[in-house]
C-alpha cells in the first residue's frame, strides 16, 4: 500500500455525522491503483495546494458507480458507469459526488512516463472518455478485476501489471486523440526508461538486483536494456551504485539513524565491502562516509556508528 507523492487538496462533507467511506491503494511500479467509496463529497486542488506539493501526476479515474462532476482548464464534464476522466495534479481542479455514493479506480502515475506529447494529452483533460468499448472497455475491465482480485498477485507481477496498465492508458488516451501517430517512436524509449528506472528505485535494496533481473522484468533483452543507459552517458551498474549511494548519503545524514553504524546502513543498500564502500562514498561526494555523517549532524546529539 503506498501513495505516489502528497497531493494536498480540501474536501467538504455533508456526511461529517454519518460518514462511511472505504478506500485502498495498491502500487505497482510506476503505478499507483486505489479504490474508492464515498458518499456525496466536494473536492479542491486550487493553487495553494499544487504550491505546497506537486508530484506531477496524472489521475486517471473511473466511475463504477454513480455520477462525478469534474472541471480542469476551463472545460467541465460529468462521468458516470464505466466512464473515464483524466486529471492533471499540476493545474487546480474541482471534483463533486452531489448524486449519491460513488464507487471509483483511479489510476495514478508520473506524467513524465506517458509516451504521448503532453501538449496533446492536454486535449483529453476533464473530458469523459469511454470504458464502455473499444479499449476502453479492455482497460475498464482489467481495473475492476484487478481491484477485486488484488490478493492474488504477487509482488514479482508488479511490473508487468505496471506496463501493462501503462500500456493500455496510453493506448486510450491515443485513441481519443484521433491521431494517425499519435506516440513518436523517439518518445517510446524514454517511456521505457524511465519504466526501468522506477523498478530499479523500488528494488534498490533487493541483493539480487542485476541487469539480467531488470532485463527480464521489463521482458527486454540485455543488449537492449545496456542500450537504453548508454543513450543517456552511464552503464546501468553505474546508475544502480549512484542511486545506492545516494540513499546511503541521506541515511547517514538522517538524526533518526545516527546510532546505526555505517557498514550496516551501507549493507542495506547492497555494498558489502567496507573498503569498496568508503572508495565509491569518496569518489562520488569527495569525502569519506564517516565525515559526511559527522558534518550532517554536528547540531545533533547522538553516538555515530
Amino acid at each position: 500500500m503506498s501513495d505516489q507523492g502528497s497531493v494536498p487538496m480540501e474536501i467538504r462533507c455533508d456526511h461529517e455525522d454519518d460518514f462511511r467511506a472505504a478506500a485502498g491503494s495498491v502500487h505497482l511500479d510506476a503505478v499507483d491503483v486505489s479504490h474508492t467509496s464515498i458518499p456525496s463529497i466536494r473536492a479542491y486542488r486550487t493553487p495553494r495546494h499544487i504550491r505546497r506539493s506537486d508530484p506531477e501526476l496524472y489521475h486517471l479515474r473511473l466511475n463504477l458507480t454513480g455520477e462525478t462532476d469534474l472541471s480542469q482548464a476551463n472545460r467541465e464534464t460529468t462521468i458516470g458507469f464505466r466512464q473515464f476522466a483524466l486529471l492533471d495534479t499540476s493545474r487546480p481542479y474541482e471534483g463533486a459526488n452531489t448524486r449519491g455514493r460513488v464507487d471509483a479506480v483511479v489510476v495514478r502515475f508520473p506524467r513524465a512516463v506517458l509516451p504521448l506529447p503532453e501538449t496533446r494529452v492536454d486535449e483529453l483533460v476533464a473530458r469523459c472518455l469511454s470504458g464502455r468499448g473499444g479499449v476502453g472497455a479492455m482497460l475498464a475491465d482489467l481495473l475492476t478485476r484487478f481491484i477485486k482480485e488484488t490478493d492474488t498477485y504477487r509482488p514479482a507481477d508488479a511490473s508487468r501489471l505496471s506496463m501493462v496498465l501503462l500500456d493500455l492508458v496510453t493506448a486510450l488516451l491515443a485513441h481519443e486523440l484521433e491521431a494517425d501517430s499519435p506516440v513518436p517512436p523517439e518518445s517510446r524509449p524514454r517511456a521505457l526508461l524511465l519504466r526501468v528506472q522506477a523498478f530499479i528505485q523500488q528494488h534498490l535494496a533487493d541483493p539480487e538486483l542485476s541487469p539480467a533481473m531488470i532485463a527480464a522484468a521489463h521482458h527486454i533483452s540485455l543488449r537492449y536494456l545496456y542500450r537504453l543507459f548508454e543513450q543517456q552517458g552511464h552503464t546501468v551498474a553505474a546508475w544502480i551504485r549512484a542511486q545506492r549511494l545516494e540513499r546511503c548519503r541521506a541515511d547517514l545524514a538522517d538524526p533518526t539513524q545516527c546510532a546505526t553504524a555505517i557498514q550496516t546502513i551501507a549493507n542495506r543498500w547492497g555494498f558489502t565491502h567496507p573498503a569498496d564502500f568508503s572508495r565509491a562514498f569518496r569518489t562520488a561526494y569527495g569525502v569519506p562516509p564517516r565525515d559526511h555523517r559527522r558534518a550532517a549532524l554536528s547540531s545533533s546529539v547522538c553516538k555515530q556508528g
